[in-house]
């Protein structure tokens, strides 16, 4: 059975273009980039041809790119410098539907004595502007927004309240982990300090990210030891990992606005169908301004993970918008806070498109899933 896999915003395959571009610094060329010698300094220049590659997609200097081993630690490293740069200012703004990475570090840093605002969203997940504005301060130390959320694929108004933050002098930081790769991302026009992504949601690796800091930005480094990335990130860098980010950033970028429209008709096709057959279905968050490959459906009266464990039976891989399928009872903490009803929130799902994801793929899925939500309502107390 063939595996049809719609879970792209939880991880991507390695591109086969990257994969040959990082085969050579898994063997032969091993050495350490900050050797003095050939055999070593050869791959220091390797990584400062893949630190232009990422540069390049989202119109950085390179700089502005500092490699890491992942969007969390991005995010973490771009408070923590946020914090420890401005000490005066305690105070730090979010919002409520961020990734576990920013929202647990700021609860983290609130245990420490830190206030934070969590900034609510409305029933499409659009973050209420009139709430944010009144939020921000003289001693707020940083703004840390997501740019696109990672469940229903809405995409914050980051050009806007970064003119709104740079009036004020307030640092700003996106996770643009969900964005990278899949929409155009321009950050000579878009006025944010700091840019998170992570190589494994784009088709490179595992175990690699970067962090953008715009030029003149105070930076306090979060990894300390070495004098790699120009004293900002210690530790011998993944050599082969940040080629494969390189090359995946410059696979991304040739192909951008192919992509977009390819996935996004795709996933209306996907989405129109499922709506259409499945009664009791829609749609969770703003349709007019999310990613090309992101829906996230429920299907009232039924439970999500029966969802996933029926598609799964078929080689259909997609995830659940609750989190039970990682161990937690809670749902959503993201539907949550876009005030879903709780027969909606527990029988969500959450599609996620690749480039590789063919017609013929969605058309299974079109065929298969009202049998699996009529047969599961049929077999709920609670089902119609």
């Amino acid at each position: 059975m063939n595996t049809i896999y719609l879970d792209n915003n939880a991880t991507t395959n390695i591109a086969s273009e990257v994969l040959e571009e990082m085969l050579p610094y898994l063997k032969e060329m091993y050495g350490n980039p900050s050797s003095m010698h050939t055999f070593g300094g050869q791959l220091h220049r390797k990584v400062e041809e893949a630190r232009a590659k990422v540069a390049g997609l989202i119109g950085a200097e390179p700089e502005e790119i500092i490699f890491t081993s992942c969007g969390t630690e991005s995010d973490n490293t771009a408070i923590m410098s946020a914090v420890e740069s401005l000490p005066q200012k305690r105070h730090i703004v979010t919002s409520r539907v961020e990734h576990p990475a920013v929202l647990n570090f700021c609860k983290h840093l609130a245990r420490k004595g830190y206030r934070i605002t969590f900034i609510p969203v409305d029933k499409q997940g659009r973050l209420i502007l009139d709430d944010f504005s009144k939020a921000i301060g003289d001693d707020t130390a940083l703004v840390s927004l997501m740019y696109a959320n990672n469940e229903t694929g809405v995409i914050f108004p980051l050009m806007e309240i970064g003119e709104m933050l740079k009036e004020r002098g307030i640092l700003f930081h996106t996770d643009a982990v969900q964005a990278v790769g899949k929409i155009p991302i321009d950050l000579k026009k878009l006025p944010v300090d700091m840019l998170s992504l992570s190589g494994h949601k784009l088709h490179a690796p595992k175990g690699v990210g970067a962090l953008y800091v715009r030029k003149g930005t105070r930076f306090s480094p979060y990894m300390i030891g070495g004098h790699q990335e120009h004293g900002r990130r210690a530790g011998t860098e993944n050599v082969a990992s940040i080629v494969g980010l390189g090359r995946a950033c410059e696979l991304a970028g040739e192909n951008l606005y192919k992509e977009m429209t390819y996935l996004k008709r795709l996933r209306d096709r996907l989405e129109t169908s499922l709506l259409k057959l499945c009664p009791d279905a829609r749609v969770n968050g703003d349709v007019n301004n999310r990613l090309p490959n992101t829906t996230n459906l429920s299907f009232e009266y039924v439970e999500g993970e029966a969802i996933l464990l029926r598609l799964n039976e078929f080689g259909i891989c997609a995830s659940s918008g609750s989190a039970c399928t990682s161990g937690s009872l809670e749902p959503s903490h993201v539907l949550r806070a876009m005030g879903i009803p709780a027969t909606a929130i527990h029988g969500s799902v959450r599609f996620s498109l690749s480039r590789y994801n063919t017609e013929e793929e969605i058309e299974k899925i079109i065929e298969i899933m009202p049998g699996i939500i009529k047969e599961l309502r049929n077999l709920s107390p609670f089902g119609r």
